[in-house]
């Protein structure tokens, strides 16, 4: 037999070994995630309340959802959160980033504090900001035992501010995620080039902001994708930090699916409702898995 022969099962297992191991995952993510996508999307033209009801209604149950305030608030509440919220939170990142990637002192230790509130969940993080901002817990209190008698700081239970609030405990919980990315995408960054444009009378500042961040557009269109992700499907956060209230002024789109589906007996108009999350996901990540793909194409 030559050195270089296989035993005729040995392409068997080679081709079909790697799908046989596969299957049973495919077949789970095809079944739990795809299939109940599917489902939810059939439950939104049925006339399903406490349980599935598979009565057809068509889109009655979307036209009731755009006819509803609380929908509009929730979408409203969630320009208002995406907005800050990226924006806010790639603001804080980047900074932290740029000053760390200055070899500082203790970088390390510097690090580790920015990465930790990213090893918490949601809910701790709301639970947590809850307390510092409860008018009678945290830092209104805190300010008034310190004899400031007139300082108020009553957003988390003031309709017009509440949504404010899960902006900041948002921020700080996922800066730190922001400055990683960021500061891995620097030290990438050739040094000649920094230093070329310091021969040429540049200043740090202006190196960053001229040359530096607009070579790093991967990064920036990569944590886009991320926080607007994380934005959209935002619930725990909510929950643990207003409840969606007063009333439902801080309510998110995945608040009141959930409110509507699960404690009101409305299934239908939640299952409408996460469709339509569904397709603003879609809308921000599908274009750019479009692009990115028609860039590896041409590469």
């Amino acid at each position: 037999m030559s050195v270089t022969s296989r035993p005729a099962h040995y392409g068997f297992a080679e081709h079909w070994l790697p799908r046989l191991v596969l299957a049973p995952s495919f077949l789970l993510v095809l079944v739990f995630l795809y299939g109940f996508i599917a489902w939810n999307g059939a439950l939104s033209f049925t006339a399903s309340r406490l349980l599935p009801n598979y009565e057809w209604v068509g889109l009655a149950q979307y036209e009731a959802l755009f006819a509803s305030e609380r929908w509009w608030v929730a979408v409203h509440n969630l320009f208002i959160f995406g907005v800050l919220f990226i924006g806010g939170a790639m603001a804080v990142g980047i900074v932290l980033a740029i000053l760390l990637d200055q070899k500082i002192r203790l970088e390390g230790a510097l690090r580790t504090i920015y990465l930790y509130p990213l090893a918490l969940s949601f809910i701790v993080t709301g639970t947590a900001w809850g307390w510092m901002l409860n008018p009678g817990l945290g830092l209104e209190k805190l300010m008034h035992d310190w004899g400031y008698a007139g300082f108020s700081f009553d957003w988390l239970v003031n309709p017009d501010r509440s949504i404010y609030t899960i902006v900041i405990a948002g921020i700080w919980q996922s800066s730190g995620f922001v400055m990683a990315l960021f500061l891995a995408g620097l030290r990438g960054i050739d040094d000649s080039i920094i230093k070329a444009a310091q021969i040429d009378g540049a200043s740090l500042p202006r190196i960053y902001w001229r040359i530096i961040l607009p070579a790093m557009r991967p990064v920036f269109f990569s944590t886009l994708m991320i926080l607007a992700h994380i934005a959209i499907k935002s619930f725990d956060l909510v929950m643990a930090l207003t409840g969606g209230g007063p009333g439902f002024s801080s309510d998110l789109p995945a608040t009141f699916m959930y409110q509507m589906a699960f404690t009101r007996g409305q299934m239908g108009l939640g299952a409408a409702s996460a469709m339509m999350m569904l397709v603003t996901v879609s809308a921000v990540v599908v274009p750019y898995l479009y692009s990115e793909l028609r860039r590896s194409r041409h590469v």
